[in-house]
């Protein structure tokens, strides 16, 4: 019996996220806990629901705009 290799059509063999995704979520992190004036720690935002650390890290953007 030949073996088969099935890949997905990503062909990647395991589920992972691309360079671009990563850096985006970790600047993210970064941004969240440095402009968050000590209200966070790296493991609280690396915990977070996605929802709500989307929501923490555009009012903090927005914030931050009508501060400049």
């Amino acid at each position: 019996m030949a073996s088969r290799r099935v890949l997905s059509p990503s062909q990647l063999r395991f589920f992972g996220l691309t360079q671009e995704y990563r850096k985006a979520l970790f600047m993210e992190i970064h941004d969240i806990v440095y402009y968050g004036g000590g209200g966070f720690t790296y493991d609280q935002v690396v915990n977070m629901p996605v929802w709500l650390r989307k929501f923490t890290y555009n009012r903090i953007y927005v914030t931050r705009q009508k501060e400049n």
